[in-house]
């Protein structure tokens, strides 16, 4: 844990020391470095480049504390002012990078001329037989789409992309470690306030700027948000399930009980899931982040009802089973033996 983070919560406790005691208990207590050499800085002018990355993180969420699960965080900073924009996520899909992209930028108000990645696969496929990068086709798309230009740092250099490498170990030891979180909607709102409270009010170790002051420098020379949101992602076929349901990226998504088609077609978006059946749109789920998660929409179900019936609930899929009494049963079955004989 840093230094910082320690003060602050031992002066909760009352102590009313100095941080360079904090600072310098610390160094005592630490091992000593490896020796690795030194990196050269660079920097870039306001509103030119942000920097991408994903970081692992493992948690065990006091909803579920018998397992300890893995968790993504997408990070994007940006190079002048430092400002850090992230949230965690499930999964490192494409939906996700997108997502969180097009979030950051609608959180920051304007989007740089540049992305720096490392070499994730949402970002970069790798290198042609000229040793030229090639990105992810939908990355490209995006990337034309908000005017921003993807780079890709070089391989095996993660110092080259420093300025989104070093927030991750702060913000592991400034806000992850040691915090409780009930589940990822909990972590993310508990880093949120970090962001705006902790991290990006502070004075920044390399740049000596407080980093919400040089954001507000930077901010007027991002390039402006573009007026209709980014489109489709991927078109899919998806088979429906016998409870009414696809399946896209292992979540579950419900369609209409009048769907006819065994078989239709999903558009994946940025942030939300559209199915359609002969090229109608028959239902829009807001993208779901989380495990073994289902969308049920109302009206998906029918519901069954009747004066002198009590319908029970009965499984996930919203049918109802309706509950009689033996009478019933019993003159069903004096019928049938009835119309049997008769026969």
């Amino acid at each position: 844990m840093s230094a910082q983070r320690l003060l602050r919560e031992i002066s909760e406790r009352g102590y009313t020391g100095g941080y360079s005691t904090v600072r310098d208990t610390l160094r005592a207590l630490r091992p000593a470095g490896g020796g690795s050499p030194f990196a050269v800085r660079f920097e870039t002018p306001p509103g030119q480049q942000a920097q991408v990355d994903f970081a692992q993180f493992r948690v065990r969420f006091t909803s579920a504390p018998d397992s300890v699960q893995i968790v993504w965080l997408f990070s994007m900073v940006l190079g002048f002012s430092r400002l850090i924009w992230g949230r965690f996520a499930q999964r490192q899909t494409m939906q996700t990078v997108l997502a969180c992209h097009r979030a950051a930028f609608e959180a920051i108000g304007g989007v740089p001329r540049e992305i720096l990645y490392d070499r994730m696969k949402t970002a970069v496929l790798g290198e042609d037989e000229d040793g030229r990068v090639v990105y992810n086709r939908t990355l490209g798309e995006f990337a034309r789409h908000y005017g921003f230009l993807p780079k890709a740092c070089r391989a095996y250099r993660p110092e080259t992309k420093g300025k989104v490498e070093r927030p991750f170990r702060y913000i592991r030891e400034d806000f992850f470690l040691g915090g409780t979180f009930r589940d990822l909607d909990d972590l993310n709102r508990q880093f949120g306030t970090w962001l705006s409270g902790v991290a990006n009010p502070r004075v920044h170790a390399t740049t000596g700027r407080v980093v919400n002051e040089a954001f507000a420098e930077e901010k007027p020379t991002l390039q402006l948000l573009p007026l209709i949101p980014f489109g489709a992602v991927l078109k899919l076929e998806r088979r429906i399930s016998h409870e009414g349901m696809v399946s896209v990226d292992c979540y579950y998504y419900s369609l209409p009980d009048a769907t006819r088609r065994r078989v239709v077609e999903v558009h994946s978006l940025a942030d939300e899931i559209c199915i359609f059946e002969d090229d109608r749109l028959i239902a829009r789920h807001p993208l779901l982040d989380g495990r073994r998660q289902r969308s049920l929409l109302d009206g998906h179900r029918r519901q069954y009802r009747a004066k002198d019936e009590n319908p029970i609930p009965h499984g996930f899929s919203g049918e109802l089973v309706t509950r009689r009494s033996l009478d019933f049963y019993a003159a069903v079955a004096h019928q049938m033996a009835t119309s049997g004989a008769s026969a």
